[in-house]
């Protein structure tokens, strides 16, 4: 690969950082897919709509709600969800209260689905992440993190209070 040199805007020094994240990141998030589909015979698609079903009352989300906390498009949601379907882990329903909208719903298997990956999820994030960094380490990137998605715009750092 050839040396690459940082624009006028990104000095050296930040345009290494930026390519050693962006390296561990996509790494990191290509383990976390291959233990998920291994151990619990999930993606990392279906692991991220299964917690977001699992932590919401009722288990249940209003579509649009889904998409907006997934910081996904409607069709990619609407083609994700409706994979899950075929396989028993998801069921779409109609909303009552507005007919144009519809609930996503965790069932019986997508619930056990999720309980059962969330182990291995923990036991890859703790080996490839978490036991790789000091306390000190983490809470810096915590701060950095939340510094960063702020500076994206209002709201980002509020969704991952919930």
């Amino acid at each position: 690969m050839s040396q690459q040199t940082a624009s006028p805007a990104v000095s050296t020094e930040e345009w290494l950082a930026w390519r050693a994240f962006n390296s561990m990141r996509r790494q990191l998030d290509l383990e976390i897919e291959r233990r998920l589909q291994r151990d619990a015979g999930i993606s990392a698609a279906d692991y991220s709509v299964l917690i977001f079903l699992l932590d919401s009352p009722d288990r249940q989300l209003r579509a649009n709600e889904l998409g907006a906390a997934l910081s996904w498009e409607k069709s990619r949601l609407s083609h994700q969800v409706s994979r899950m379907e075929k396989r028993g882990l998801v069921e779409r329903r109609e909303c009552d209260s507005d007919a144009r909208g519809t609930w996503i719903a965790l069932t019986t298997a997508g619930s056990t689905a999720v309980l059962g990956a969330m182990r291995d999820h923990a036991e890859t994030l703790r080996k490839h992440f978490f036991d790789a960094l000091t306390a000190d380490e983490i809470e810096v990137l915590h701060r950095a993190s939340m510094k960063i998605m702020d500076s994206m715009g209002p709201g980002l750092c509020e969704a991952l209070d919930n």
